[in-house]
């Protein structure tokens, strides 16, 4: 398990030997932040399922022309792809895990980089428009996106979630409000309303089909593909036909017979779950913090 143990840390935090600095930082604080063991968020962020999750949550978002166009010109995503996705898990794992402070900070420092993420895009109904990437149909957009993906992969390869989808959706609201949403779904229902409300909104087109194709075929660790690969194709089959009909996908079949892709990626979780541990450092730093506080 060595190798795959170092090639998944390098990949996610950036490093293969230690812990990032920022993880262990989450032991400080002088509160319980916003989720503490026990709740939906911690069940659903402390799963192998938020892989296959962060696969999705891209793929959905980059049908939205306004936040696709603001991920292409604005970002370095194919020249340094783990970085950002170092960034990103360090936002989500800080605000989840961290105190009220340290998940305002990281908000604030994610919407003070978006506020020079500025231009102009074509809409799916060929009207060109401005946008910035605080502007708050874009910041809603992103949160639904994440908040579907995550959800629905845990549904798929997590366990229970304390509370149900609900919970998960009305927690995860605060983080929505974090980066400047306007009163953000609370409820999985709601999360459907507002994601189909979006429906006219969202388009295909080579920008996609470039982001689906970077998607599919990462520049990862030859070690890592095959999971990769396995995942890919799972995340596909997961999604409603309407978004795969937009971004060129089809359900994996192998001729007439739809593929186990399921399984495979929950085998292929199961064997990254093993190398990783049972508990990441980032949840292990917020119980030590919990534990200072006399909160567990």
């Amino acid at each position: 398990m060595a190798p795959l143990q170092d090639r998944l840390r390098t990949t996610f935090a950036g490093q293969a030997d230690g812990i990032p600095a920022w993880e262990l930082a989450l032991a400080d604080g002088e509160d319980a932040g916003h989720f503490r063991p026990g709740s939906a968020v911690w069940a659903v962020h402390g799963s192998m399922a938020t892989i296959p999750a962060g696969v999705r949550a891209l793929l959905t978002q980059a049908l939205h022309p306004g936040a696709l166009a603001g991920v292409v010109e604005h970002s370095d995503y194919r020249r340094d792809p783990l970085g950002r996705l170092a960034g990103t898990i360090r936002w989500i794992f800080t605000v989840t895990y961290g105190d009220t402070a340290a998940a305002q900070r990281a908000s604030a420092h994610v919407r003070r980089l978006h506020e020079s993420v500025r231009g102009t895009y074509t809409g799916a109904d060929g009207l060109r428009r401005p946008y910035c990437a605080n502007d708050p149909d874009l910041a809603e957009w992103v949160h639904l996106a994440f908040t579907d993906a995550f959800l629905r992969c845990h549904q798929r390869w997590g366990g229970p979630i304390p509370g149900g989808a609900d919970a998960y959706v009305r927690e995860w609201a605060v983080a929505g409000r974090l980066m400047g949403v306007v009163d953000p779904p609370r409820s999985e229902a709601g999360l459907e309303e507002r994601i189909r409300a979006f429906g006219p909104q969202l388009a295909g087109g080579p920008r996609v089909d470039d982001v689906v194709g970077f998607l599919r075929r990462p520049p990862l660790d030859p070690l890592l593909l095959p999971g990769y690969r396995a995942l890919f194709a799972a995340v596909a089959d997961s999604l409603p036909e309407e978004r795969l009909a937009l971004l060129g996908l089809r359900r994996p079949r192998l001729g007439p017979v739809p593929l186990p892709t399921r399984g495979a990626a929950g085998l292929t979780l199961a064997v990254v779950g093993r190398a990783l541990g049972e508990t990441g450092p980032s949840e292990a730093a917020a119980r030590r913090r919990l534990a200072r506080l006399g909160v567990l």
